[in-house]
């Protein structure tokens, strides 16, 4: 690993297909008139998979890294048998993110949020001074945390109140790590507006979210993993979504196969889904809208509440943008499930026993997705699958072990104003 060199890459827009320079942590394309996500262009075009001692960084051909944090894991992907024979299929294939040292996969924080951390934090110049702003629901958060604090970077947090039982750790944090949260009731939309008022200070800096293409690529190995344990890229993809930028990432990087080559020309059909009743992506999907469609505030709020996998509760998606996840569904021919609480939990009970690890509540959804699907007769059987289960193995990370929770240094109202917010995280550093 003393041998690692940065891969070369250039950035493209998506809306125009202009090709430029990336100047170190640019998040879209100024000469860009309409919202578009850009994309890196990596130099190599086939994929050469690296030890498994590089971690995360194995896939660092196609990551946009400067460096190699300590720490990383990369997702394991398996061919299922007890699942599959429940389910009469005879190709699926399990990708799995967390904590599953039979399986050879050990994220310390169970969620493969552990993917885009590693990924952005390496993209980060050694010598920023400024502090990184992340908002989160929950398991971002609790991602971004451990590595910032493992590699001494500064870190401000944002999260709902109601989703702070999310951050536990199994050591303490470095101090470098600092956490705010919106009141009680207050959702993920709104952190990501407290966090744009601290971002009025120019001692932070946004880490972008969908925009950093270090987060979609660094999301975009857990295909990589199937992909080039399979043998061929996957005829589908089930994830459940929030955001949808694993969705994206996965058609992105399923394009970057297709040029390599060696894999196959197929695009994976995406099977994203939501846990109702808080579906605004579905919702929006169905009435084949490229816009969301109005979300009530104080409906979301609540229906955010009622869902069992709060991470999935993003009022805001990267729906629309030019390379978004309506375009992505779009390309791949795939579509929108939703699933209840009661589904999901099924799914989980039935995972753990066939299977044998504990799964979150979002992968969950996923996975009842994936049996409605089945159980409606509206998937082949013999098709080759990939399930993504992005967050599992939290019994056996927490069992017999002491649990530190970060707690917020503030929690500020849904009413805060810019200057009490910018004041009050200046002081933190």
């Amino acid at each position: 690993m003393e041998n690692f060199k940065p891969t070369k890459y250039t950035l493209s827009c998506v809306a125009t297909g202009r090709e430029f320079e990336d100047m170190g942590w640019t998040l879209d394309d100024r000469e860009c008139k309409t919202p578009s996500l850009v994309r890196a262009q990596y130099e190599k075009k086939q994929l050469e998979v690296k030890p498994d001692e590089y971690g995360l960084y194995k896939y660092c051909d196609w990551l946009p890294v400067k460096r190699i944090l300590k720490g990383s894991s990369a997702p394991v992907t398996y061919r299922s048998e007890a699942l599959a024979k429940h389910l009469g299929l005879s190709n699926l294939w399990i990708t799995l993110s967390g904590y599953a040292p039979k399986h050879g996969v050990t994220m310390s924080t169970c969620s493969f949020k552990e993917t885009e951390a590693y990924s952005v934090c390496a993209r980060i110049d050694e010598n920023e001074d400024r502090v990184l702003v992340v908002a989160s629901a929950g398991n971002t958060a609790r991602a971004f945390a451990r590595v910032c604090s493992d590699n001494n970077i500064k870190l401000l947090l944002v999260v709902p109140s109601d989703n702070l039982d999310a951050l536990w750790f199994t050591e303490p944090l470095n101090d470098c790590v600092k956490l705010i949260a919106c009141d009680k009731g207050g959702d993920y939309f709104d952190a990501i507006n407290l966090s744009n008022m601290a971002l009025k200070s120019s001692k932070f800096y946004a880490e972008g979210g969908a925009k950093n293409i270090a987060r979609r690529d660094g999301m975009s190995t857990t295909v990589m993993s199937a992909v080039t344990t399979i043998g061929r890229i996957p005829d589908y993809y089930f994830q459940a979504v929030g955001s949808g930028t694993g969705a994206i990432a996965a058609w992105e990087v399923n394009m970057r196969f297709i040029e390599d080559g060696r894999y196959g020309d197929n695009l994976m059909k995406l099977i994203v889904s939501q846990n109702a009743p808080f579906v605004p992506i579905f919702d929006a999907w169905r009435a084949e809208s490229r816009e969301m469609l109005p979300y009530d505030p104080k409906k979301a709020r609540r229906d955010a509440e009622l869902i069992d996998a709060k991470v999935l509760s993003n009022r805001r998606p990267p729906y629309s943008f030019a390379g978004g996840l309506y375009d992505a569904l779009k390309a791949t021919g795939g579509d929108v499930v939703v699933a209840t609480n009661a589904q999901a939990r099924r799914a989980c009970k039935l995972f753990k026993e066939l299977e044998g690890v504990d799964i979150n509540p979002a992968p969950a959804v996923a996975l009842a997705s994936l049996i409605k699907m089945v159980e409606a007769g509206s998937i082949d059987k013999d098709a080759c699958i990939m399930l993504n289960i992005t967050g599992a193995g939290e019994e056996a990370a927490k069992k017999n072990r002491e649990l530190f929770y970060l707690k917020p240094s503030k929690v500020f109202s849904l009413m805060a104003d810019i200057d009490e917010v910018v004041n009050y995280v200046e002081s933190l550093f």
